[in-house]
């Protein structure tokens, strides 16, 4: 198959061990980003597969209408950049893990990194020093704080274990069925929303963006937590309801470590995300390790090579597969 992958901004695929998976193929690898769809199209117009690099490219009926050649769409977790029905329409199969084995200890370890670099004023310090300067201020220790973990998933069970090997304490937040399920395995879950945020000294989400979820933190969880408090997001950017976050911490009164944005690649330097002294940020590179690539490209590699041989896998759209 004529496969062609998008957004490996690094050129990182090819020195993995997952690409040996595709020796059999015609692969593309292109290492920079077209956001137009039709200039894309023109650069991808003899695609049978299309390997999408998380996000970094949406899909729709615009982009899918002009590539007449491409019958597969290769990638995986969630897809709220994909337009599911444009592809149905085109009939175009998508395919996407959206179960992996393991849960993402990449994305686990920089929420611990993002959290001591804002609890230690790591990035300041380091400009200070670097600027000729010494100690520019007095951080905080983490031992014996409260962490909030708002989603009972694995990337939030990996995090929960790094903290109370800090002796930091943990209590949850979820769905119902996520509370239930943190309660039956004897993790403290706090008594109600309010106090969940209100007791946490450090609140970080780990939950799926999905309709469901698009705007479900609130200005009411962000204005009932403690002055000083941190939010810390490394999942999706939508999770937070529009602007809430930008207005909490312009008051000063909330810190923050976020590693997605609204708007990728974020490209506005005067984001009060980016120029707020209480706010660590990073350009959405929590997924974004040697390790982690070629463990979520191995599957998706193996998606194609399952439809090559006629027996598609992790399947979205099965009316294409079956209505063929």
């Amino acid at each position: 198959m004529k496969v062609h992958i998008l957004d490996d901004w690094f050129d990182t695929l090819r020195g993995l061990p997952c690409f040996s998976l595709l020796d059999r193929h015609d692969v593309t690898v292109w290492t920079d980003h077209q956001p137009d769809p039709a200039a894309l199209a023109e650069r991808v117009k003899e695609a049978e597969a299309l390997v999408l690099f998380r996000e970094r490219t949406p899909v729709g009926a615009d982009l899918l209408a002009l590539l007449p050649n491409l019958r597969l769409i290769s990638q995986r977790s969630v897809y709220p950049h994909v337009d599911v029905d444009a592809c149905t329409a085109n009939k175009v199969l998508l395919c996407s893990n959206m179960h992996g084995g393991t849960p993402s200890y990449a994305a686990a370890e920089h929420t611990l990194a993002l959290i001591l670099a804002s609890y230690r004023q790591i990035p300041q310090q380091v400009a200070s020093l670097k600027a000729g300067g010494w100690q520019s201020g007095v951080g905080r220790t983490l031992r014996g704080r409260t962490l909030g973990l708002y989603g009972y998933g694995r990337i939030a069970g990996a995090v929960a274990e790094y903290a109370k090997a800090m002796g930091i304490k943990v209590q949850w937040w979820a769905s119902d069925a996520g509370r239930a399920r943190a309660a039956q395995d004897g993790e403290t879950v706090a008594p109600s929303r309010e106090a969940f945020f209100a007791t946490s000294d450090i609140v970080s989400v780990h939950i799926r963006l999905k309709p469901e979820t698009r705007g479900i933190i609130t200005a009411a969880d962000l204005a009932a937590m403690q002055p000083r408090a941190l939010f810390v997001n490394t999942s999706r950017s939508g999770l937070v309801d529009k602007g809430v976050l930008e207005a909490e911490i312009a008051k000063g009164r909330l810190h923050a470590a976020v590693d997605v944005f609204d708007h990728e690649p974020l490209t506005d330097v005067s984001n009060p995300l980016l120029t707020h002294p209480n706010v660590v940020a990073t350009p959405h590179i929590g997924y974004v390790t040697e390790d982690e690539f070629d463990l979520q490209f191995s599957d998706i590699f193996e998606q194609i090579n399952a439809y090559a041989d006629g027996a598609p896998i992790h399947i979205i759209n099965e009316g294409v597969w079956t209505g063929r």
